[in-house]
């Protein structure tokens, strides 16, 4: 059974945006979305985080926070497909405006996708669509080329293929690592995805029946780092 750690219940206020927000380690993006959000007094609420991962840093953070909280243990199940039922009911019974997948370590089923269309959130750590998938930093060392960064896009049955809301990029260097690469790429995502859901927010991010994202208010959706 899932595992809750809710505060008391407050009144709802429907003119505030709501969200869910899904990890399964440090929550590292969680910590700089909240953060963000409280620092700039956004109208925005996090409804619930949602961990697959019992001892995931990221839920012990949230749970300092006064943040409710569930652990859903993907282990305990014995399908895919059950693990996603039961985390869409707990979801859904949140009623979200936006689900962000923030670092959560999970290909979601097709079915779960589909109940959330429009409403799910990824960050992934390339310029999509090159590097989808896996190992995107090694890989993008391996094939030599001069830029790299990471992608928020809203998710669909394809995996890291869906309509791009907004990138950062920055130059990869000549002495780069794997290690180093993917820290300077951390740091550009815990920049750019609160800005993400800071628009989300203000109801200024648009997805057309066609799949092309439109921003309001928003004169350019990409970061770029010289260094």
């Amino acid at each position: 059974m899932p595992e809750r750690n809710a505060p008391p219940n407050a009144a709802n206020v429907t003119t505030t945006p709501r969200f869910v927000i899904l990890i399964s380690g440090q929550g590292s993006n969680l910590q700089a979305i909240v953060n963000h959000v409280r620092s700039r007094s956004i109208n925005a609420s996090f409804e619930h985080i949602v961990s697959n991962v019992p001892n995931a840093q990221g839920i012990d953070w949230a749970r300092r926070q006064g943040l409710p909280t569930t652990v859903v243990d993907h282990r305990a199940f014995e399908s895919r497909q059950a693990f996603d039922e039961t985390l869409a009911d707990l979801i859904q019974a949140c009623s979200p405006d936006y689900v962000l997948l923030a670092g959560f370590m999970r290909i979601l089923t097709p079915a779960f996708v589909k109940r959330f269309s429009g409403r799910l959130i990824n960050i992934h750590p390339s310029l999509l669509p090159s590097f989808s998938g896996l190992h995107t930093h090694q890989r993008a060392i391996d094939s030599g080329v001069s830029c790299h960064g990471c992608t928020i896009h809203f998710v669909t049955e394809e995996l890291d293929h869906g309509p791009i809301i907004a990138q950062a990029a920055l130059p990869v260097l000549s002495n780069d690592t794997v290690e180093s690469l993917t820290a300077r790429v951390l740091s550009l995502e815990h920049e750019l995805y609160p800005l993400v859901v800071e628009w989300l927010a203000n109801n200024q991010v648009a997805l057309s029946e066609k799949g092309l994202v439109t921003l309001r208010g928003v004169n350019n959706r990409h970061i770029w780092k010289s260094s």
